[in-house]
C-alpha cells in the first residue's frame, strides 16, 4: 500500500472517531451538565478539521512533477504540517485561556457543577483519543509523514483536554475542588504549546533545506566508502525535501582510470545509495580524480 493510500485510510477512520465522538462529548456534556465536556467536544469538531488539512497536504504532496514543480510537491506536507502546527498552538491557548478565566472566577456560580455522566465521558473521551493518538502515530513513523504526527499529536491533545475535564470532574464529585480543572487546563496548554512548537520547527527545517542528521549522513559515508574502486569522499551533502532527501557526492577514484570506469563507479554509489536510503529522492554523484 503506497504512504498516500496508507494516511488517507488512517485520516478516514480518525474521522469517523472524532464524529462519534463529538456527538457523544455534547450529549455528556449536556447530560452531565459539564461546560468542560461541551468545550472538549468543541475540541473534537477542530480535530475533524485539522484531519481534513492533512489530506489535502498528503494529496498534494503525492503529486508527481509537473512543468510549474519539477522537483515535485513533496513540500506541500510540510505547508499541511505547518497549518496544523498553528492550529494546535490555538487550541492550546484556546484551553489555556478558558483555565485562566474559571480560575479567577469571582463566585461559584460561574463554575459547572457536574454529574457522573459527564465523568464517565471524559474517561471514555480519554481511552479514544490516545487510542487515535498512538494509530495515527503510527502511520506517521511508517510513511515519515510530518503532517500525520502533527495530526496524532493534535489527537493527544484533545486526549489531555480530556484529562484535564475528568479531574475537575472527580474533585467537584467529590470534594467541590473545581479549581483542579482551571489547574490542570493551563499546564495542558504548556505542553500543547511546546508540541505545537515542535512540529512547527520540524516542518520549517524541512522546507529550508536543512541536512540530515548526523547519524544518517555517517551511514552515507560508510555506503559510498564500502563500495570498490571508491578511494575517499571529497564531499558530502544532504537536504530535507518534505520528507524526502537530496544527496550530493563527489568521490574519489583513480585518476587512471578510464572514463568508462569512472563513470561506472559512480552508478555504482548512485545505486548503493539509493537502495540503502529509501528516503532518497535524488542522488548525484560526481567523480574527482585522486
Amino acid at each position: 500500500m503506497s504512504n498516500e493510500k496508507i494516511a488517507m485510510r488512517v485520516s478516514i477512520n480518525t474521522i469517523i472517531w472524532n464524529v462519534i465522538l463529538t456527538v457523544f462529548k455534547a450529549f455528556a456534556g449536556i447530560l452531565g451538565h459539564s461546560t468542560a465536556m461541551l468545550a472538549d467536544a468543541a475540541h473534537s469538531l477542530s480535530d475533524i478539521l485539522s484531519t481534513v488539512v492533512v489530506m489535502v497536504g498528503v494529496k498534494l504532496a503525492g503529486k508527481k512533477a509537473d512543468h510549474d514543480h519539477k522537483y515535485g510537491h513533496e513540500r506541500f506536507e510540510c505547508v499541511a504540517a505547518i497549518i496544523l502546527s498553528v492550529m494546535l498552538l490555538a487550541t492550546g491557548v484556546f484551553i489555556g485561556i478558558a483555565g485562566i478565566e474559571q480560575l479567577t472566577a469571582s463566585n461559584t456560580e460561574e463554575s459547572f457543577s457536574p454529574g457522573l455522566f459527564a465523568l464517565i465521558g471524559a474517561i471514555i473521551s480519554i481511552a479514544a483519543k490516545e487510542g487515535m493518538y498512538w494509530y495515527t502515530r503510527a502511520a506517521a513513523k511508517k510513511i515519515n509523514s510530518g503532517a500525520l504526527m502533527a495530526d496524532a499529536w493534535h489527537h493527544r491533545s484533545d486526549a489531555l483536554s480530556s484529562v484535564g475535564s475528568f479531574v475537575g470532574i472527580l474533585g467537584a464529585l467529590l470534594f467541590g475542588l473545581n479549581f483542579l480543572d482551571s489547574i490542570a487546563a493551563i499546564v495542558i496548554c504548556l505542553f500543547v504549546a511546546k508540541v505545537a512548537f515542535d512540529i512547527f520547527r520540524d516542518a520549517v527545517g524541512k522546507m529550508t533545506d536543512r541536512a540530515c542528521d548526523e547519524e544518517t549522513v555517517q551511514k552515507m559515508r560508510d555506503v559510498i566508502l564500502a563500495q570498490e574502486k571508491v578511494l575517499g569522499i571529497d564531499l558530502l551533502k544532504t537536504r530535507l525535501f518534505g520528507d524526502r532527501i537530496y544527496a550530493e557526492v563527489e568521490i574519489l577514484v583513480d585518476g587512471d582510470s578510464t572514463l568508462k570506469d569512472a563513470h561506472e563507479t559512480a552508478h555504482v554509489v548512485h545505486d548503493a545509495i539509493e537502495h540503502e536510503f529509501v528516503k532518497i529522492k535524488h542522488c548525484t554523484v560526481h567523480v574527482n580524480p585522486s
